[in-house]
């Protein structure tokens, strides 16, 4: 058995799963619905408030979707629960960021502004205090959607190794290099 597969999603107060016969599995709780098409290979019950994965066989390729839609239905229930949330920094001089509704218009050093549209299922704000980062937050219950959004914002303008200048998560380590060595 997947040590992930075989455990069964706890499902909290307010939340409610849906099978259909095609197995496509709803999630509906207080932040809202999301749905995921599991492979037809995989059996979904839902049974005692939890969520019981199955396989029939130990081949390679089940063994695997196993484990990877059990993970998928824990993050949707999360989501639909708690919902999801990550910080992003801009370090760098003259880098900022605005939200203007579903845009975020944000100045990372190029010639021009940058602007870009949220997908609706995003709630962006952006905060700038004096003498700190500015930070885009980024809220959904979506958790690949949202993995997927920070990435292609960070993407824009990866920090660079020798000064730290860039897009980075709040929290992320970096890993620094020392600069030249003068005079060796």
């Amino acid at each position: 058995m997947s040590r992930i597969g075989k455990l069964p999603v706890n499902l909290p107060s307010g939340v409610t799963v849906s099978v259909d016969d095609a197995n496509v599995v709803s999630v509906k709780g207080p932040l809202g619905t999301l749905s995921q098409k599991v492979d037809s290979d995989i059996r979904v019950e839902v049974e005692n408030n939890e969520i019981v994965l199955s396989r029939p066989s130990d081949e390679k390729r089940v063994k695997s979707l196993h484990g990877l839609y059990r993970a998928l239905l824990a993050n949707m229930v999360v989501g639909v629960s708690k919902g999801y949330r990550k910080d992003l920094e801009l370090v760098g001089v003259g880098y900022r960021a605005e939200a203007k509704g579903q845009l975020l218009e944000m100045s990372l050093g190029y010639s021009h502004d940058i602007i870009m549209e949220m997908p609706k299922e995003i709630r962006v704000e952006t905060k700038t205090e004096k003498r700190s980062n500015p930070v885009i937050s980024l809220s959904s219950i979506d958790r690949q959607l949202i993995g997927h959004v920070a990435a292609k914002i960070r993407s824009l303008r990866p920090p660079e190794p020798y000064k730290g200048k860039g897009i980075k998560f709040v929290g992320e380590q970096l890993r620094r290099k020392a600069g030249k060595s003068a005079g060796v």
